[in-house]
């Protein structure tokens, strides 16, 4: 399985195995977790503008209500994905609302940090965990969802932090190398999957990684709708390096 980033310019450029064409995700059921941040809106935008449906979901009922009302045409939820059996229910009303998803950006995080090794605290660790442990439980739900579409795409948002962890951020490269790994073993059931059913492979999990999401959110966007330009065998289990121009 690989391991190295590939390169994505801002303007949303794809290279080594992404699509140079317009972007794709027509007709596709999308859900945006953790929706409500500038990357949510871009996102929701992008998707919507790719002719996608769109579901986001956040905690915040009044920011919801807001993106609504910025992106016509897509469809909120209130969730805290953290709670394991809220993204149980979430499942439910998402099918009987809309059907099977075909795509998840996990958009989850936030950051703290600084002080060295001794100013990481507990507090500020249980704070962004709860990143990874909306992932877990977004993944596990609408795991078998991504494995029937006929173009799964799930992609999580990671640090460059991971490639050179520093003692005043290691709470926050624990949990993106944690977010890592588990997207890849995302990717690595996707594979067996489809090999153990003697089919191709149709569905994919990547990494973007980034240094500062600010200023990136439209790149980011871009990118994600662009995985359905490309084949999922090209670019399952890979991690992509998002840069600014």
């Amino acid at each position: 399985m690989p391991d190295g980033g590939s390169s994505l310019a801002a303007a949303g450029s794809r290279e080594e195995g992404l699509a140079t064409e317009p972007p794709g995700g027509a007709g596709r059921l999308v859900l945006i977790a953790g929706a409500t941040s500038v990357s949510g809106l871009a996102a929701a935008r992008v998707l919507a503008e790719a002719g996608a449906r769109v579901v986001a979901v956040g905690r915040d009922s009044r920011r919801l209500d807001a993106l609504a009302g910025a992106v016509a045409g897509i469809r909120t939820e209130v969730c805290d994905l953290t709670e394991e059996a809220s993204v149980a229910a979430l499942a439910e009303r998402v099918h009987a609302a809309d059907g099977l998803v075909d795509g998840i950006l996990h958009l989850v995080g936030g950051w703290r940090g600084g002080g060295g090794l001794a100013g990481q605290t507990d507090e500020d660790y249980r704070f962004l965990e709860r990143s990874f442990t909306a992932l877990r439980h977004v993944s596990r739900r609408f795991d078998a969802d991504l494995r029937a579409s006929d173009a799964g795409r799930l992609a999580v948002v990671s640090s460059t932090a991971v490639a050179r962890p520093l003692a005043g951020s290691a709470n926050y490269a624990a949990v993106k190398a944690a977010t890592e790994a588990w997207a890849r073993a995302v990717a690595q059931g996707f594979a067996k999957s489809a090999r153990d059913a003697g089919e191709p492979l149709a569905a994919a999990s990547v990494i973007f990684r980034v240094k500062e999401l600010t200023g990136l959110e439209e790149a980011l966007a871009t990118a994600f709708v662009g995985l359905w330009d490309s084949p999922a065998d090209a670019v399952n289990d890979r991690v992509f390096d998002l840069h600014g121009s």
